[in-house]
C-alpha cells in the first residue's frame, strides 16, 4: 500500500497522463487497436483503427470481485486469469470482457490507495489483453458497501469501503420481507441513505480529515485510472475500451422529483466529473460508458433511461444492462423468437437520441434453482434481439428494420462457480459455497470440471456464436440461428428461430437443420485496409464451412483467398472468417451467408449456384446498391 501525497489529496485531480511516441511500432500498434465511437448513417458504432465496425461480445469478469475470498478481485491469482482469458478466447470468441474492481478494495482507509490491488487488476487485465480481448473496467457496487449489513443479514453488498460507512452512522438494516437481493434498494434504509448521501456529496468527517463522500470517490478513482495507466503498456492499454464509472445507479431517495429528473440534476453531474478524472488520468481518447437508472428497463415501471440530459455524444457510451424483470417474478412464460425485440430496440433507440452508441454490459438469468428451466432460450433470445430487432420468422422481409448489433457483456464468467469459501458479511457461521457465493445468485456460464477444466454450463451453440467482429464498411444487417437447446446438457428442444420463407427454397435447403447467419454492409467510401471478419464457432471447421454471396460462393475455406480461414489473435483453436471484396465501388452492398455444413448431405455445386442466385435476388429488392453521398 502507499499512502497518497497531501498535495494530491488537496488537487483531488493533479495527477500527469502518460503519452505514447507517435513513431513508436507499439503506438502504430496500438492506434489499430483503439476503438472510437463514430456516426453512422442515423446511428452510432464502434470503429478500429482500420476504420472497420466493430462488435464486441463476451463476458462480466466477474462477481468473484464482489468476495472477501478473492481479495475483491476477479480472480485469485494471474494464472487463473490466464486461465479463464484462454478458455474463454477457446470456448467462446468472446472479443471483450467487463472487468470488475472496487472502491472498497481501491482505498481501504482515507489516506490509502492500495497499488498492490492495482497491479494484480493490471496484470489480470494483461491475461486478457495479451489474448486480442478488449476491457472495459467497471467500478462496481450493489446495495452500496457489505458493511451496511449486519453478520445475520439475508443479503450483502459491496463497493464503498468501511471508513465512509463507519462516518455515515447509518441506521441498522433491515430489508423487510424482501425475496430478491435488489429490493433492498427500495425498502432498506441503510442503503438508502448511504446512496442519497453518495449522489449530495455529503461531507463527512474521517482520520484524515473531512471530504465529500463523492469527492472521495473522484479523488481515488482518479488515482486508480492513473495507476492502470501508467502500468498497462501502450499497445495493451490501447485494448482497454473505456471505463464504466458506477454499477447500476439508484437513487436513494428521489426528493420529490422524478426519476428522469433525478438523473439530470444528480447522475449526469456525477458522470461529467467521473469524465474530467477520466482526462486527468490520461483516458481522455477513452469513452465513459455511463448506465441509467438501475431499473428503468426491467419492466416495473421505474422513470429513466437519461432521456432528459440531452445529448451525451462520443465521450460517452450509453451503457444499459438487461433483466427480464418480469419472467424472473411473476411470468412464468417461456422465451420465444422475438420476445426481447421491444426491450433491445429501446436500448438502440435511446443511444440513438443520445448521439452514442449503445453497449449493454450486463445480461442473463440464473442457472439453478426455480425458473431456471427457462433460461437457456431466455439468453437464446437476449441474443437475437442484440443481433436483430426483428424477428427471425419476419427477419428476410425486415431485415432492413433489424437496426445495429448490439455489442454486450454477459453476467457472468466465474471461474469458481460453486467452489466458493466466503463468509457472508464476515461472519465464519455463514459460509457460502454454491453458485456465486453471493447473495444465492447463480448466474455463471462457466464452471471447472473434475480435472479443473472451464466448460460451459449453457449450450455451447449459444455463447459460441457467429457474429461480425469487425466490418470494413457499415453492417446493413446480420442475423444468426444458433439452433441452442432449451435444455440443459443436450437436453430440450431445438427449434430453428430464423425461418427461411418458401420463396428461397435454394437457400433453405442448404440451411435445414444446420447453424448458419446472414450478413449484409456497404463498402465504404475509402477502400478498406482490412477484411470483413466474422468470428467461426467451432462447429464451422475450415472443411465443412460453406459461405454463398458476392465476395465469395464455395464450400470449404482455405487459407487464402477473398473468403478464408484464420485463427482467433491468442488461440490455435478458435477461427474467423476473412471476407475481402475485390476492386468493389463505394456503396456496394456485399452478403454472406455461412453455414455450418458439418451434419447432414454434402452440399453439391447446384444447391451453392440456387443458393447464390436466391441472395442476390434479395439483396438487391432489400438492399439496392447507392452513391456513398446518397445512402440512408
Amino acid at each position: 500500500m502507499a499512502r497518497l501525497a497531501a498535495s494530491a489529496v488537496a488537487a483531488g485531480l493533479a495527477f500527469t497522463p502518460v503519452t505514447g511516441n507517435a513513431h513508436d511500432p507499439a503506438t502504430a500498434a496500438a492506434a489499430q487497436t483503439s476503438l472510437v465511437v463514430t456516426a453512422k448513417q442515423q446511428s452510432w458504432v464502434f470503429r478500429d483503427g482500420d476504420g472497420r465496425e466493430v462488435t464486441l461480445r463476451g463476458f462480466n469478469v466477474s462477481g468473484s470481485a464482489k468476495l472477501y475470498e478473492n481479495s475483491l478481485l476477479p480472480f485469485r491469482s494471474t494464472a487463473d486469469a490466464a486461465r479463464s482469458a484462454q478458455a474463454m478466447r477457446d470456448l467462446t470468441g468472446a472479443n471483450v470482457i467487463r472487468f470488475l474492481i472496487s472502491w472498497e478494495g481501491v482505498q481501504p482507509s482515507p489516506s490509502t490507495i492500495d497499488h498492490a490491488y492495482l497491479d494484480k487488476a493490471v496484470e489480470q487485465i494483461r491475461a486478457f489483453t495479451g489474448r486480442g480481448i478488449r476491457v472495459l473496467v467497471d467500478y462496481h457496487q450493489d446495495l452500496y458497501s457489505s458493511y451496511l449489513f449486519n453478520q445475520g443479514s439475508w443479503y450483502t453488498g459491496d463497493g464503498a469501503p468501511e471508513w465512509v460507512i463507519k462516518a455515515g452512522n447509518y441506521p441498522k438494516e433491515s430489508c423487510g420481507v424482501c425475496f430478491l437481493w435488489g429490493q433492498n434498494m427500495q425498502t432498506n434504509e441503510a442503503v438508502r441513505r448511504a446512496a442519497y448521501d453518495f449522489w449530495r456529496d455529503r461531507r463527512i468527517s474521517t482520520a484524515e480529515g473531512e471530504v465529500g463522500v463523492q469527492e472521495a470517490f473522484l479523488r481515488q478513482a482518479t488515482a486508480a485510472m492513473t495507476h492502470i495507466r501508467q502500468r498497462l503498456p501502450e499497445q495493451e492499454f490501447a485494448s482497454v475500451i473505456g471505463f464504466d464509472p458506477f454499477n447500476e445507479p439508484f437513487d436513494g431517495g428521489l426528493s420529490g422529483k422524478s426519476g428522469l429528473e433525478w438523473e439530470k440534476t444528480y447522475l449526469m453531474p456525477f458522470y461529467q466529473r467521473f469524465r474530467a478524472a477520466m482526462d486527468a488520468a490520461g483516458w481522455a481518447a477513452k469513452p465513459a460508458f455511463v448506465e441509467p437508472l438501475a431499473f428503468w428497463n426491467t419492466g416495473f415501471f421505474e422513470e429513466g433511461g437519461l432521456t432528459t440530459v440531452g445529448a451525451l455524444g462520443t465521450r460517452y457510451v450509453f451503457n444499459s444492462h438487461f433483466y427480464d424483470g418480469a419472467r424472473m417474478t411473476v411470468d412464468p412464460s417461456p422465451a420465444s423468437d422475438g420476445v426481447y425485440d421491444a426491450a433491445m430496440n429501446e436500448i438502440r433507440d435511446r443511444a440513438r437520441t443520445l448521439t452514442t452508441a449503445p453497449f449493454v454490459s450486463e445480461f442473463g438469468y440464473k442457472l439453478s434453482g426455480s425458473g431456471s428451466d427457462r433460461t437457456p432460450w431466455m439468453v437464446r433470445a437476449m441474443y437475437q434481439a442484440m443481433d436483430s430487432g426483428v424477428p427471425g420468422k419476419s427477419w428476410w422481409q425486415a431485415a432492413d428494420a433489424g437496426g445495429d448489433v448490439l455489442s454486450s457483456t454477459q453476467w457472468h464468467w466465474d471461474a469458481y462457480s460453486g467452489r466458493h469459501h466466503e463468509l457472508m458479511n464476515r461472519n465464519p457461521a455463514k459460509v457460502r459455497t454454491e453458485g456465486d457465493g453471493w447473495n444465492d445468485e447463480d448466474f455463471s456460464v462457466v464452471a471447472a470440471d473434475t480435472s479443473g477444466a472451464l466448460a460451459t454450463r449453457l449450450d455451447q451453440a449459444m455463447l459460441d456464436r457467429l457474429y461480425p467482429s469487425a466490418v470494413a464498411g457499415d453492417v446493413l444487417a446480420f442475423a444468426y440461428e444458433d439452433l441452442a437447446r432449451s435444455g440443459y446438457g443436450g437436453a430440450g428442444q431445438q427449434r430453428a428461430w430464423l425461418a427461411v420463407p418458401s420463396s428461397m427454397p435454394g437457400i433453405a435447403a442448404l440451411v435445414k437443420d444446420r447453424r448458419f447467419g446472414v450478413l449484409v454492409w456497404r463498402e465504404p467510401a475509402t477502400a478498406p485496409s482490412a477484411p470483413t471478419e466474422l468470428h467461426l464457432p467451432a462447429s464451422f471447421t475450415a472443411a465443412t464451412t460453406v459461405v454463398v454471396g458476392d465476395v465469395a460462393t464455395r464450400a470449404g475455406l482455405p487459407a487464402s483467398g477473398p473468403a478464408a480461414i484464420a485463427t482467433e489473435t491468442g488461440s490455435s483453436v478458435a477461427h474467423r472468417l476473412l471476407l475481402r471484396p475485390s476492386g468493389a465501388a463505394p456503396g456496394t452492398v456485399h452478403t454472406a451467408l455461412v453455414v455450418g455444413a458439418a451434419t447432414g448431405p454434402a452440399v453439391t455445386p447446384a444447391q451453392l449456384a440456387a443458393a447464390a442466385a436466391e441472395l442476390a435476388a434479395w439483396k438487391n429488392q432489400r438492399f439496392p446498391t447507392c452513391a456513398i453521398t446518397q445512402c440512408s
